[in-house]
């Protein structure tokens, strides 16, 4: 078998009947709905400043996520069926997934401004500890002298919260 005909070949199974296209319709959007409420719950904890409890849905995220990419790949595999036989099921699906994708953004905005914030403060902790370890010592020139790294503490951080 080729690589292109394996790339092509998908372990999810196709609808093939009119059913199983509204039942794949119906679990997309209730794994989109599920997910946006954790993640909307999410970005309000981080908008908070409550890491610790944010932290917590990564679990019910992670599996709200796998239940997602499971519905994406079954319908990835039922595309030309459902263009054929059922069009207004894949325009209700897309104009969710619109709004699905809008809230994702936020969400990712919020935590890249946290992460972007956090990352700040760890790096004027860190200047304010190595100002206090140096010596204050100054050069033939009369200018202050810069620590070489053999000078310089490390700061230890600990990821978990």
């Amino acid at each position: 078998m080729t690589a292109q005909a394996k790339a092509k070949q998908t372990t999810y199974q196709a609808a093939t009947n009119a059913t199983e296209a509204r039942e794949l319709a119906d679990f997309l959007v209730t794994a989109m709905s599920e997910l946006l409420a954790v993640i909307e719950q999410e970005t309000e904890l981080v908008r908070a400043g409550k890491l610790r409890e944010a932290m917590a849905f990564g679990t019910r995220k992670t599996e709200l996520s796998r239940h997602y990419v499971a519905g994406v790949g079954r319908l990835k595999a039922s595309q030309t069926f459902m263009q054929a036989q059922a069009p207004e099921l894949l325009t209700t699906l897309h104009r969710h997934h619109d709004v699905f994708r809008a809230m994702l953004k936020v969400n990712l905005t919020v935590l890249a401004t946290a992460h972007s914030i956090s990352e700040k403060i760890v790096r004027g902790v860190n200047a304010e500890v190595q100002r206090r370890n140096v010596p204050s010592t100054y050069t033939a020139n009369g200018r202050r002298a810069t620590p070489s790294p053999r000078q310089m503490t490390p700061l230890a951080v600990s990821r978990t919260l």
